[in-house]
């Protein structure tokens, strides 16, 4: 019963009230990032959902404007903006994804939304992992969540990802899909909140 009607429910609801409660904040961090840089304040990459869909996915921006390269970063990356640096590391350039929640795009917990690149590259690891609703957090988001200071750590960043620590996340994106309970999504949100 939670894993459809009950989680979208619970979507909806946290979604609204976590927007609510967070716009003085929106407005505060869209400030920073019109007087930090020229571009958008909202930054949308096509990410990968439930059942292969793609989804426009809404970040702050933290780059520089119309940056290009690898979908990957890592913290010395030179793309990130001085607010960039700051909205990274504390996770508020996640806070806009609320909007893809209520939407209907995302759920609050369940594996991270991915590119279609790297979806592509572990497609039969990933029918599973797309049995459900991407999400904004889970146990993947809480264990790397400093995954650009590892990234950094490799020469060739975007193998490093592919062959280290993409395997790792999926292996977490299963342990989620096969415990999804009200009360373990209700204990990752609170972790979330804790490291944060």
């Amino acid at each position: 019963m939670y894993k459809t009607f009950g989680k979208r429910l619970f979507d909806i609801i946290l979604s609204i009230i976590g927007l609510i409660l967070l716009s003085p904040l929106f407005i505060i961090i869209s400030i920073l990032i019109k007087l930090d840089s020229k571009g958008n304040i909202f930054y949308t990459q096509e990410r990968i959902t439930k059942d292969f869909k793609s989804f426009k996915l809404f970040k702050f921006r933290s780059m520089v404007f119309n940056s290009t390269g690898l979908s990957i970063t890592s913290k010395d990356d030179n793309r990130i903006t001085k607010i960039g640096k700051f909205i990274r590391k504390t996770k508020i350039d996640e806070l806009p994804q609320l909007l893809n929640v209520l939407i209907g795009d995302m759920s609050l917990v369940g594996p991270r939304p991915e590119v279609a690149k790297y979806v592509e590259i572990k497609k039969d690891d990933y029918q599973k992992v797309l049995s459900v609703k991407a999400g904004i957090t889970d146990n993947s988001a809480i264990e790397f969540r400093d995954e650009e200071g590892i990234l950094a750590g490799y020469e060739d960043k975007e193998k490093a990802y592919i062959d280290i620590i993409l395997p790792q996340k999926i292996e977490l994106y299963n342990y989620y899909i096969d415990n999804i309970s009200f009360k373990n999504d209700i204990i990752l949100i609170l972790k979330t909140l804790k490291v944060l």
